[in-house]
């Protein structure tokens, strides 16, 4: 594998750098970020997000829990590490279509109710629902769908090649240890973008934490295995 310093292969500077411009473009957009923080975290935008939509509440529950079942290949289903990643998608969810109960609250604390003043970019109809993007919440969506990539591809990697090896670090584990820990870290983070709630602000450290943890214990469970030690040398525990 060619290699640059310290072992790491061109494709992971190539990707951190990727990801270290797509963050630093968010600069060109700071207004738009301030207004979209400022307005879910007091509570401005409480007319114009969907309430009641309890198909798209379970459907999006559905969707994102069932990423926890591939996310496990590499060992059996243990549901007590992800009950705190459940809680987080159903509390979001719910908030996002059924009850948004931060932000009510903070209209509340606020005041007379204020005028959403978002600068919208994107309309997207969604099972009779029409869902509106501004900037912040492309970037947060972008993020999201690239962090679905890498837990799709770091699966179906899994899946074609844990057979045939004792070891999986070929595809997308020749560039990351944590391919699919890492996809739900920039979920979370994409998540934390786009919907910048009491929820979000709480619920998105604690879970990359929770991630963090599993990724050291995987680790551990597995080092014993032939070549271990080696991958851990030349491929990145993240990216």
């Amino acid at each position: 594998m060619t290699s640059v310093s310290r072992g790491i292969s061109w494709k992971n500077w190539a990707i951190r750098a990727a990801l270290l411009a797509f963050a630093l473009s968010s600069l060109f957009f700071y207004n738009d970020f301030v207004e979209h923080t400022y307005a879910h975290f007091t509570g401005s935008l409480i007319n114009s997000v969907a309430t009641g939509q309890w198909y798209l509440v379970a459907l999006n529950i559905i969707i994102f829990v069932s990423f926890l079942v591939p996310l496990s290949f590499r060992r059996k289903v243990d549901w007590k590490e992800y009950g705190l990643v459940v809680a987080f998608f159903v509390s979001l969810f719910v908030e996002m279509y059924g009850i948004p109960l931060s932000i009510m609250f903070a209209s509340r604390l606020i005041g007379p109710p204020l005028v959403d003043n978002l600068h919208y970019v994107l309309f997207v109809p969604v099972l009779g629902v029409t869902l509106a993007f501004t900037i912040q919440m492309m970037y947060g969506t972008m993020l999201m769908i690239i962090g679905t990539v890498f837990v799709t591809v770091g699966w179906v990697t899994l899946y074609r090649n844990i057979k045939k090896e004792k070891l999986v670090r070929t595809g997308i584990y020749s560039i990351s240890r944590n391919p699919q820990y890492l996809g739900f870290i920039l979920v979370i983070i994409g998540w934390l973008v786009g919907w910048p709630t009491l929820l979000t602000v709480i619920f998105a450290p604690i879970l990359i934490f929770v991630y963090v943890r599993l990724c050291r214990v995987e680790e551990k469970e597995i080092s014993h295995l032939h070549g271990f030690k080696r991958y851990r040398r030349e491929v990145p525990w993240l990216i």
